[in-house]
Formats: structure tokens, sequence, C-alpha cells
């Protein structure tokens, strides 16, 4: 356990941005997995909505540092293609 004071708010500042982070990533799972079963039943129009607002979920999460910016244009490529492969018949 900690004893000085710094050590006391660094550990109150460690939950805060895990808890933080935890409820970032969980908006997003939830949201990659709205667009994925988008794509799944062939739903085009829902996908490409869905897809401008996971960009910006990704976006965000990548911003605020709890995803790197590469891992965040990783994912967002990724299902990008998946979008586009959805739409060309």
């Amino acid at each position: 356990m900690a004893n000085s004071l710094s050590a006391k708010k660094r550990i109150r500042q460690n939950a805060k941005r895990r808890e933080q982070n935890r409820a970032r990533k969980s908006a997003l799972k939830t949201d990659v997995r709205k667009l994925t079963d988008a794509i799944h039943d062939k739903k085009v129009d829902e996908a490409r909505q869905l897809f401008r607002t996971v960009t910006k979920r990704i976006d965000q999460t990548a911003a605020k540092g709890t995803m790197h910016r590469n891992t965040a244009a990783r994912r967002k490529s990724r299902l990008a293609k998946r979008v586009n492969k959805l739409a060309t018949p």
C-alpha cells in the first residue's frame, strides 16, 4: 500500500483512467460488433452508416491514448475493406 500522498494520488488517477479506458474499449467493441453484424447480414446502407460512427469512435479512442494511432488506422482500414467489398457486386 502506498504511503506518500503522491503515490496515493497516482493510485486514484490510475483507477480513474482504467475505468475510462475500459468504458471506451467496451463502447468501441459494441459499435464494431453492430457493424460486423450488418456486414454479415449484407445490409449495405446500414453498414456504411455504422462505418462512419465506428470510424469516429476509433479516432476518438486513439486521440485519448486508449489505443495507439497505428492500431486505430489498421482497424479502420480492415473495416473499410469489408464494407467496400460488401458494396461491390
